[in-house]
């Protein structure tokens, strides 16, 4: 009760600068729909400012996996990057990718634009990389020779981006043809990262578990426990996709 209600104030404290309507918070179950009330509105109120914070947390992305214009005393590409086919770019900066849906999802909401295939690619691209990036570095990576303080950010930045997931509910109906072309995206990612790369090695990001003296193998334990966390992620966002579609049709 306490913390719902210190939860309730600071929203109307945020309500003071970043007004607006807010859609309407339908009653759903509480997996697809976790997070209290306060916490939705006040988000949904700052979706400005959270959309930017995102779309900048997508360039800082894109340098990290080495798409790097600064300092320009480097390479250009350098990383990730410069270890895979050009034509395979598109899977490898697969955080920035969902940080830039989530972001672009916010903007569209705040501009009434109808964009419910964003959205939902925004959904599974936090639920999955949210979840998928803490559990590698702390169940498979460790914290190694990263210093800690790029270790926390990977972790709780990711973490926060899970929690964004579940503000989408909020302005998009979840239809199953937005869901069918998320599932696609996504499992095909799977695919690509992890068991048929198409050109090169798998597109998966860099696992320091997997290095060795001899450089990178995906043949070791590290490999397969990324995959088995990435395809159930996958699976868990369809379900949670469709389960809030379902859901929202049955109060219809």
């Amino acid at each position: 009760m306490a913390v719902r209600d210190a939860g309730r104030r600071f929203e109307q404290f945020v309500a003071r600068y970043f007004g607006g309507r807010l859609p309407d918070r339908e009653s759903l179950p509480w997996y697809v729909s976790p997070l209290p009330a306060w916490l939705e509105d006040a988000a949904l109120r700052l979706a400005w400012p959270i959309a930017l914070v995102n779309l900048v947390g997508t360039a800082f992305g894109f340098w990290y996996y080495g798409f790097q214009p600064v300092p320009t005393s480097t390479p250009l590409v350098t990383g990730q990057f410069a270890i895979t086919p050009p034509e395979m770019w598109v899977f490898v900066p697969d955080s920035p990718v969902a940080t830039a849906f989530i972001g672009l999802s916010l903007v569209a909401w705040r501009l009434d634009w109808e964009a419910d295939w964003l959205h939902v690619m925004a959904f599974f691209g936090c639920i999955k990389l949210g979840l998928w990036t803490p559990y590698v570095q702390l169940g498979i990576n460790g914290l190694g020779q990263t210093p800690l303080w790029l270790y926390h950010f990977l972790v709780w930045s990711h973490l926060a981006m899970a929690v964004e997931a579940f503000l989408v509910h909020r302005y998009s109906d979840f239809p199953v043809w937005a869901v069918a072309v998320a599932t696609v995206w996504y499992l095909g990612n799977d695919i690509v990262d992890y068991f048929v790369p198409v050109v090169g090695d798998p597109h998966h990001t860099l696992l320091t578990a997997e290095f060795t003296a001899d450089g990178i193998n995906h043949a070791l334990p590290a490999h397969d426990a990324a995959a088995a966390g990435a395809v159930f992620l996958t699976v868990l966002a369809v379900f949670l996709a469709l389960a809030t579609r379902v859901k929202k049709v049955e109060r219809t």
